[in-house]
């Protein structure tokens, strides 16, 4: 059973919005059993519509819509589906309440163009929108179920939970779809590829492997499909077992978590604080931690030191280690990492500073040489490290790799890991 999902917009074109849409949608297909076969952003223009409309039923067996269901001029899905279709419409009284009721929450006047958000198609099952104006449409037509929803994410995301997803479990015999994913850190996509080679060559035919590498880490997601969910899963985790064996020095997690949620989780069951000390990186530690609901129980929160004035009050780096070894060096960071737990009594701290560029670099100090510390009371660990001439991806790729510096640090002070199952 194979899915397509096409979102409609000029503003997904331009890169004016992104579309977040689809890569949540394909997620909770996939967690039912439905395989996307495309994705597809396309134009708010009539003829671009009904070709993706056309191209979609003859690849897929469910196609997905989103967007073009406004009340202005430039929304036009319904008449172009209605086109498509060759039916009619007409005015759905359920959705006309609907519509009233929320412009009188708002005290608002209710325009002719609000009105006409309640026209549906005459071919179409009317899928409530308690969180919009706009209704989703559920559409049978030769044997295909097209399903029309509107491109606002929190509307879109309401209906897909309560209406879009019991529909398609109801209506279709889905198979069984198992993914479990294994994160990597310090060893190159090709590098892990060759190592667990013999591993991937033995999967059997309904087993697959994908390689999903980010700057610093490599995923390994292994995604069974079958009929039976108890004989799938076992299957997968057997030989999930198998590849973290196998690349057991380089695994930081099992299960579909990022390198800092996973952290967050190591040190909460342990009872452990972390401060952070950025340079170069600007913060962006401290953002991924931030991300993660409960990260208060470990994250005591971070210093962001550009200059060297703010090194010395906030950290306690020496003037004179400063002035004989620069901001970006050994002996900095160091102190950094050391000065973070002292000054702010956290059990682990993450120290960085370096040459993000594009400029800075020098002959001795070229753009992308970063100093990297992470510490515990009793120890600290500083490497260096020299990245691109890229700033952005300098700064991601120093914040993930003092990540992983933290996570085989805290390895090491507890060797007993446990990893968690997706």
């Amino acid at each position: 059973m194979l899915a397509e999902i096409i979102t409609i917009g000029d503003e997904l074109l331009i890169g004016q919005v992104i579309d977040t849409n689809s890569a949540w949608m394909a997620q909770k297909l996939n967690n039912i059993g439905l395989s996307v076969k495309q994705i597809s952003s396309i134009s708010d223009q009539k003829e671009h519509i009904l070709e993706a409309l056309q191209l979609a039923e003859k690849r897929a067996d469910i196609i997905l819509m989103t967007g073009g269901l406004g009340p202005t001029k430039d929304d036009i899905t319904k008449k172009t589906l209605a086109s498509y279709f060759n039916v009619g419409m007409h005015q759905d009284e359920g959705v006309l309440e609907n519509v009233k009721r929320i412009f009188k929450h708002y005290n608002l006047p209710l325009l002719d163009s609000n009105i006409c958000q309640a026209d549906v198609l005459d071919n179409g099952v009317v899928l409530p929108n308690k969180n919009g104006t706009a209704p989703g449409m559920w559409i049978e037509h030769h044997g295909k179920v097209y399903v029309s929803l509107p491109g606002v994410p929190f509307e879109m995301i309401y209906l897909m939970e309560e209406e879009v997803i019991p529909r398609l479990k109801k209506s279709f015999h889905l198979p069984v779809i198992f993914h479990h994913t294994i994160l990597t850190a310090g060893i190159g996509e090709s590098f892990l590829a060759k190592e667990i080679a013999d591993i991937e060559d033995s999967l059997p035919k309904h087993i697959k492997l994908a390689y999903l590498p980010k700057l610093g880490q490599v995923r390994l997601r292994l995604s069974g499909y079958g009929d039976d969910k108890i004989v799938i899963q076992r299957e997968v985790l057997f030989y999930g077992s198998q590849l973290v064996n196998r690349a057991a020095k380089y695994v930081i997690a099992e299960g579909d978590v990022p390198i800092e949620k996973a952290i967050l989780d190591f040190m909460s069951a342990r009872n452990l604080t972390l401060i952070t000390a950025e340079s170069c990186t600007g913060g962006c530690i401290a953002h991924m931690i931030t991300q993660h609901p409960g990260c208060s129980s470990v994250f005591l929160g971070g210093v962001i030191t550009y200059s060297d004035e703010l090194k010395q009050i906030m950290l306690g780096v020496s003037e004179n280690t400063l002035a004989r070894y620069g901001a970006v060096s050994e002996e900095t960071v160091y102190e950094m990492a050391i000065g973070a737990i002292k000054n702010y009594h956290s059990d682990y701290s993450i120290a960085v500073s370096g040459i993000a560029g594009p400029d800075g670099g020098t002959s001795d100090k070229p753009v992308g040489t970063v100093w990297v510390a992470v510490a515990n009371k009793m120890k600290t660990v500083v490497r260096k490290f020299q990245f691109g001439s890229r700033r952005t991806q300098n700064i991601e790729r120093s914040a993930a790799t003092a990540l992983t510096m933290l996570f085989k640090l805290l390895g090491e002070d507890y060797p007993s890991t446990s990893s968690g199952d997706e």
